[in-house]
């Protein structure tokens, strides 16, 4: 996958340093913003990242359904009456997480271009890093694609952020001098390794009895693809 609007984060913090194959830890500073007392006297701008901190985490342990703007505001530490200062609804800050977790993983992927090195060294710290982004966040993305089923905004934001891929995966590849693919070729990219990652996130391949090391070394080889 290449990247969407790259923006500066708070929320959802992303280690530049995953090229060392560690595991990456994604939800850090989600967790650790949570874990502190609430400020007296927020801005309102840091009062928002901690309702959208507090917002990811919960829809990625109990799913769109699962919660409400009440439960989100007390897990952020406020009143009900301060959610709805920042928020219309549910599904606007649904959509202000997921945003915020597409960014994350796009900084961390530009962080991974820009450290360079062999292409198949570098298509093996991307997927690595892909794979554990999707398990992290299993249940905000499975919320995601019910309500891209189910929601016409849900799916008109969605498929607003693919065109924004898609434009970001032609950038990257003229910025690296890679040779040059239509845009249906990196729809077909974009397309077949999200879905691959989404399964190898939720168990499906021992579900099929499917061998882990053989789809991860064939994305791996499906990345240098796009890279040289």
């Amino acid at each position: 996958m290449f990247l969407v609007n790259i923006v500066s984060l708070e929320v959802i913090d992303v280690s530049s340093r995953v090229s060392r194959c560690q595991e990456v830890p994604i939800r850090s500073r989600t967790e650790k913003q949570l874990s502190t007392s609430r400020p007296r006297r927020g801005t309102p701008a840091r009062t928002r990242e901690r309702l959208v901190a507090a917002a990811a985490v919960l829809f990625n342990r109990v799913g769109f359904h699962g919660t409400d703007s009440n439960r989100i505001a007390r897990e952020a530490g406020y009143s009900t009456g301060t959610f709805y200062k920042h928020f219309k609804d549910k599904r606007e800050i649904f959509l202000a997480a997921y945003e915020t977790w597409v960014a994350s993983e796009w900084k961390a992927v530009l962080a991974e271009l820009s450290a360079g090195g062999a292409p198949d060294a570098m298509a093996r710290r991307l997927v690595n890093l892909s794979v554990d982004f999707h398990t992290r966040w299993r249940g905000l993305r499975a919320s995601l694609l019910e309500l891209v089923f189910s929601d016409d905004h849900v799916r008109r934001f969605y498929r607003q952020q693919r065109r924004h891929q898609l434009d970001v995966m032609a950038a990257i590849r003229a910025n690296i001098k890679a040779p040059p693919r239509s845009r249906e070729e990196d729809a077909i990219h974009l397309f077949t390794t999200e879905r691959t990652f989404d399964a190898i996130a939720q168990g499906e391949l021992g579900d099929l009895g499917l061998s882990r090391k053989v789809i991860i070394e064939a994305m791996i080889e499906k990345v240098i693809s796009v890279l040289i």
